[in-house]
């Protein structure tokens, strides 16, 4: 008999221990269900489920204002007014809990709007901020590409200047700058250049127009075009402008 009583018995690996994790569980929660029951209410807990009774109950006759609205030919479930454009449900009431004064919960709402408003502002400067950053570098770029044109084009002026001159039999430039050094010919590094074309007071612009004029005048040399003239009014009649604007 006690051989086939334990051969009954469930004897899987772990089933013990998951039976006794479940029990252990089922007594946590029916302990939980009567510290509930047990537990002393509030009397906050005990008004506001007196308050909502009462609430949820209709009103009867032993209500003054009621039998009041009876006598005047209203019905239950009827809308006030005279021809039934008014409310059926009485006005809900607002309860107050807190212990905040009247006007906190607006001033709380009003403070929360100003604090959204103020966010958005905030957001809205630094996306104008933004934007305003992106058009001054793209003024800077464009500034700098058109900076670099300039010197290129200062480069190839003092390079026709200075065979011209030789050309002429003119060893020395009428100016240091209308020559290109000898070592700048070799350079590739652009900030080396830039620093020698900038070594006097004048600009690139400057320089540039100072130039040109003189390749004009002397050697009736028109950079832009890259032609030799034979005279002042060959150049000006034949060379498609007469200013580096007009052949840009």
């Amino acid at each position: 008999y006690l051989l086939k009583l334990t051969l009954r018995q469930d004897v899987r690996p772990g089933l013990p221990m998951v039976r006794r994790m479940k029990e252990a569980i089922q007594k946590e929660e029916k302990q939980k269900e009567a510290n509930e029951k047990n537990r002393q209410k509030s009397i906050k807990e005990e008004e506001k489920e007196r308050r909502d009774l009462v609430l949820k109950s209709a009103l009867g006759n032993e209500n003054k204002g009621f039998a009041l609205l009876q006598k005047m030919g209203y019905k239950s479930g009827q809308a006030l007014g005279k021809s039934g454009e008014g409310i059926v449900e009485p006005i809900p009431l607002n309860i107050k809990t807190g212990l905040s004064g009247l006007g906190h919960d607006e001033l709380k709402k009003r403070k929360a709007e100003e604090k959204l408003e103020n966010y958005r502002q905030k957001l809205h400067m630094k996306k104008q901020a933004n934007e305003q950053a992106a058009d001054q570098f793209r003024v800077r770029f464009k500034n700098k590409q058109e900076e670099r044109k300039m010197e290129g084009d200062l480069r190839k002026s003092q390079r026709a200047c200075q065979q011209l001159d030789m050309q002429k039999d003119i060893d020395v430039p009428k100016e240091t700058w209308y020559w290109l050094e000898p070592e700048e010919e070799d350079r590739k590094d652009e900030e080396d250049k830039e620093d020698e074309c900038t070594s006097t007071d004048l600009s690139v612009s400057e320089k540039l127009h100072i130039l040109t004029t003189y390749l004009r005048e002397e050697h009736f040399y028109c950079i832009w075009c890259g032609t030799t003239y034979e005279d002042s009014e060959d150049l000006s009649s034949n060379c498609p402008g007469n200013s580096a604007a007009d052949h840009d």
